[in-house]
């Protein structure tokens, strides 16, 4: 639209223009008042130089009041002040795809509903600051420019909005997946039975006495705190969550019972203000930047998820603890259960170097090569043995767990020397998965060499996977998304462990008849008690194994050229290619390259992995930003000091160390 000034606009006010014209106009005027978007103050200044215009001149303000006649006739209100910004469906993925609907398509001032016509006429988040700093006077002088009908109308606007709301409000109390959840203390208050008449009675002052009178102010007191007294039984309901595992639909229903609490006592103050202007100015802005919040969908899945993330973390955190070293003897411990991991690793080394022998296509060779590790990953679990790149996914919530309460004496003190006994422990399941995996796969080797007559791969093979491992080639790019596919493996872990203990499917496999009847009582609950405790290290070990084998070939189906480098997986192929060349090979600038590659391999699969999942804890538990600049100096100060205490454990028993 080209730029317009105040009279152009005023000429083209026109009552009796069509529907989408009207609108068209009212889009115009805001358009003009927000200009370049630059000063508030200068937007305010048009408002003013607007109801000026009409003030100085009697028809232009009989055109003016026409208009609104028009306009008011013709859109609905309430839907704006009850149902803007909340989900059609109270249901996480239909206001997913009803956003999705929003980005993608285009919108219409062609419409009845002025919920829909909001966001097109404030769009920009710099309409909510103008309108939030007009001046009580300004409003004032725009009140009187309003024909005289429309303060009822607007009144009976906000008592149907009212209505809307609260009904709202009770359905969700009353709701089985809410209402199961509360404490025994809030289901025996019965809050939720209590709203109905609560607002009725409301409702019948309003009509009696008036919106400002005493009477109303008392009934609408009594209204507040009946909502506060549902706002708190809802949120026992948050409790159980944390126990019994986190739903992202209830999250996003008790969300949305909170932001109806809030609208309400908003409309109440709009209909009960001595000075009504400014009560309906920040309804306004308020309604502006939900109507910008609720275009995102980033927004939507982070305040649906974050108590599940929160969950994930602290799961991740018990599993975690596992995998850290504070003394000599945990990390020669570590350093066994490492040398098992590298002892499995070795023989699905094998098993890959068999299955290319197959000929498999893309995707069944991915299936095949997913299942081998995962197979092996499940493996080294039950046996619980390590793999060193397992670990960093699990061990970063542990670390954050410890900054819970860091602004306690010596709480980043001690957080620093979990990092020391974090990175001690990294090298330790390093060193033992690969410090095994090489003399395993070179005695596969010579067994299959001494009986069989060749080693796992030929010479050509050997070149290629030298090749593939070169460091001046993508090898470190691939370590790094191997390192998300980890990260992605603990979150999948998370949720599958959450969905189990949300289900209560633990309980089902003990006492479900189908169960017992085939299992035995005993066995079912002992069946039971493993998948609980179990549950998240299958899932991490299955989902990871089957990424590291699909992702490539879905990659490649769309062209990606993405593969997956795994360091022990890496080291086992490397010496499963020198061994098939022979001595020779350590002339071969190749080989070289290749072993310098996996080198880089370990540390960027945890690194990239760690930093995720640390980054998903900070948020879990919500620490600062200057928090976290206190902490990265501390570390900082504790390599310049001791910078070994990195890479050699205490020599002093758990004891001594945690007295």
């Amino acid at each position: 639209m080209p730029r317009m000034d105040l009279q152009q606009l005023l000429d083209t006010l026109a009552p009796e223009a069509p529907l989408a014209q009207r609108h068209l106009w009212l889009m115009d005027a805001l358009a003009w008042v927000r200009g370049d978007a630059a000063e508030v103050a200068t937007s305010v200044e048009r408002v003013r130089a607007f109801v000026s215009a009409l003030e100085a001149d009697p028809a232009l303000r009989e055109r003016w009041h026409r208009w609104l006649r028009a306009f008011i006739a013709t859109v609905d209100l309430t839907p704006l002040l009850a149902d803007f910004g909340f989900a059609p469906r109270t249901a996480f993925l239909s206001e997913f795809g009803h956003r999705l609907r929003r980005k993608l398509l285009p919108g219409t001032p062609e419409t009845r509903d002025l919920a829909d016509l909001f966001s097109l006429l404030l769009p920009s988040r710099f309409d909510v600051r103008w309108i939030k700093a007009l001046d009580t006077t300004t409003l004032q002088r725009l009140g009187a420019t309003l024909p005289g009908q429309a303060e009822p109308v607007w009144n009976d606007a906000l008592m149907d909005a009212l209505t809307c709301c609260v009904s709202q409000v009770s359905a969700t109390g009353f709701a089985a997946e809410i209402r199961i959840r509360m404490s025994d203390e809030a289901r025996a208050a019965r809050p939720f039975h209590e709203l109905p008449s609560t607002f009725e009675a409301l409702r019948r002052e309003v009509r009696v006495h008036g919106p400002r009178s005493e009477e109303a102010a008392q009934a609408a007191e009594r209204l507040r705190e009946q909502l506060d007294a549902c706002r708190h039984a809802a949120y026992s309901v948050y409790h159980h969550l944390e126990e019994h595992g986190i739903s992202v639909g209830i999250v996003f229903r008790l969300r949305q019972l909170r932001e109806r609490i809030v609208r309400i006592k908003q409309l109440l103050d709009c209909l009960l203000a001595s000075e009504s202007g400014r009560a309906n100015a920040a309804l306004l802005g308020d309604l502006a930047q939900v109507g910008i919040e609720n275009r995102s969908l980033r927004a939507l899945i982070a305040s649906s998820s974050h108590l599940t993330a929160a969950k994930v973390a602290e799961r991740s955190a018990e599993s975690g603890e596992h995998y850290i070293t504070r003394n000599a003897a945990e990390y020669k411990e570590m350093l066994g259960k490492a040398a098992g991991g590298g002892f499995i690793i070795a023989f699905t080394t094998w098993i890959k170097f068999a299955l290319y022998g197959l000929g498999l296509s893309a995707f069944w060779g991915g299936f095949a090569a997913g299942f081998n590790y995962a197979a092996c990953f499940v493996l080294v679990m039950l046996l619980h043995w390590t793999v060193a790149t397992k670990q960093p996914a699990v061990t970063a919530p542990a670390m954050v767990a410890k900054l819970k309460d860091i602004k306690a004496t010596g709480a980043v003190r001690r957080f620093v020397d979990e990092i020391a006994h974090l990175f001690r422990s990294q090298i330790a399941a390093i060193l033992g998965n690969i410090g095994m995996v090489i003399p395993t796969v070179l005695l596969i080797s010579a067994l299959l060499q001494f009986f069989r007559g060749e080693a796992i791969i030929g010479p050509e093979k050997a070149m290629h996977v030298m090749h593939d491992l070169h460091l001046l080639g993508p090898t470190l790019f691939f370590a790094a998304f191997t390192g998300v596919l980890l990260f992605a493996s603990s979150i999948v872990a998370g949720w599958v462990e959450n969905w189990f203990v949300l289900h209560n499917l633990d309980s089902a496999i003990a006492h479900n008849p189908r169960f017992t009847r085939v299992l035995g009582r005993a066995r079912a609950a002992r069946w039971a008690a493993w998948l609980r405790t179990n549950m998240s290290g299958l899932a991490a070990n299955i989902s990871l194994g089957f990424m590291l084998g699909l992702v490539p070939a879905f990659a490649q189906f769309f062209g990606l050229g993405l593969d997956v480098r795994h360091v022990t997986l890496s080291a086992g192929q490397l010496t499963a290619a020198g061994f098939a060349i022979g001595l020779e090979v350590l002339r071969m600038p190749e080989f070289w390259w290749a072993a310098a590659s996996v080198l880089f391999i370990g540390p960027l699969n945890l690194t990239v992995s760690f930093y995720l999942a640390f980054r998903l804890a900070l948020q879990a538990q919500a620490v600062s930003t200057t928090n976290r600049q206190v902490i990265g100096a501390a570390i900082r100060r504790r390599l310049r000091a001791a910078p070994l205490s990195f890479l050699v454990p205490p020599r002093v028993p758990p004891a001594a160390s945690a007295a």
